[in-house]
């Protein structure tokens, strides 16, 4: 009798039985999902954690940028100068005829600059005659106002005779080649760090153009919609995408933020991409197994 109670003092100082882990099964009813997050184990390092490379710039960008214009041929190299100076030149001549005397790569130069000074000036709403009118300022005697006007109507990165068949099937076919060339040297002058962030950008932009977005929270709200990958430290971006819409005669695309997450990091190995509930799915997530980077969500 006595081993019969205290038994049953040990039952009940020994409370109810826990209760195990909630799961929660998806939509499909293809996962289960748990509320108890699985043990982690301690170990050597996973191939997907370890990167190849130490952070920062790369040694071409180290050897090669030695001042402001070397550094500037780096990401503009002279086949994409090439490219700009023929496609400018061959539509001056479309628009002006006998009366257009081809330019040099100087006189690109020295427009470029002119940009990027109004640029840092600030001066993107005040008109070109008033950048122009003081007799002793950098612009006037850099080039005539005249000759500037002239750059700004005919500067072009395609083949203008070509470009409506290319736009039937790519919106970007006015810049396309040029872009890519572009996207394509940014890799090769920086690593990033570990941590790399995949989101949205809207350039503002309320010319015409077929693929402007509005999106109302963005402060420009009217513009051009760019998927980009940055470094979270530096904040480098290192690979890029235009948002054209939905291909012309094409339905929408679906799981387009898994796209754009895998191929924004593609050449990526032992980093962690964070993007928002936009980007990530379980389908990624099963994705970037396959992958050596991890993927981490950032609420908003």
């Amino acid at each position: 009798m006595e081993a019969d109670t205290e038994d049953e003092d040990s039952e009940e100082e020994g409370g109810p039985e826990r209760e195990g882990p909630e799961t929660y099964r998806s939509k499909n009813g293809e996962i289960l999902w748990s509320s108890i997050p699985p043990p982690q184990t301690q170990g050597r390092a996973r191939a997907e954690e370890i990167r190849r490379n130490s952070p920062g710039p790369s040694r071409c960008a180290c050897v090669r940028a030695e001042y402001i214009k070397s550094t500037f041929e780096l990401f503009f190299p002279s086949s994409m100068q090439k490219m700009l100076l023929e496609m400018t030149n061959l539509e001056g001549q479309r628009v002006f005829g006998d009366e257009w005397c081809n330019v040099d790569w100087d006189e690109i130069q020295a427009f470029i600059g002119l940009l990027i000074l109004a640029g840092v000036l600030k001066s993107h709403h005040e008109s070109a005659s008033s950048l122009w009118d003081s007799e002793m300022g950098i612009f006037c005697t850099t080039m005539p106002l005249k000759k500037f006007k002239r750059l700004t109507r005919i500067l072009r990165f395609d083949d203008k005779r070509s470009r409506a068949a290319r736009r039937e099937k790519d919106k970007l076919a006015p810049i396309r080649e040029m872009w890519e060339r572009w996207v394509e040297r940014l890799p090769l002058m920086y690593r990033p760090e570990i941590n790399i962030t995949v989101d949205e950008s809207l350039v503002g932009f309320r010319g015409r153009c077929p693929f402007k977005q509005y999106m109302p929270k963005k402060t420009a709200k009217y513009g051009i919609k760019i998927w980009a990958a940055c470094d979270a430290k530096t904040s480098y971006c290192f690979n890029m995408q235009v948002y054209t819409g939905k291909p012309p005669g094409m339905p929408h695309e679906r799981n387009l933020g898994k796209r754009i997450v895998l191929e924004m990091s593609n050449d990526l190995q032992g980093h962690i991409v964070t993007c928002d509930n936009f980007f990530t799915s379980y389908t990624l997530g099963s994705d970037v197994l396959m992958k050596k980077i991890k993927i981490d969500r950032n609420d908003p």
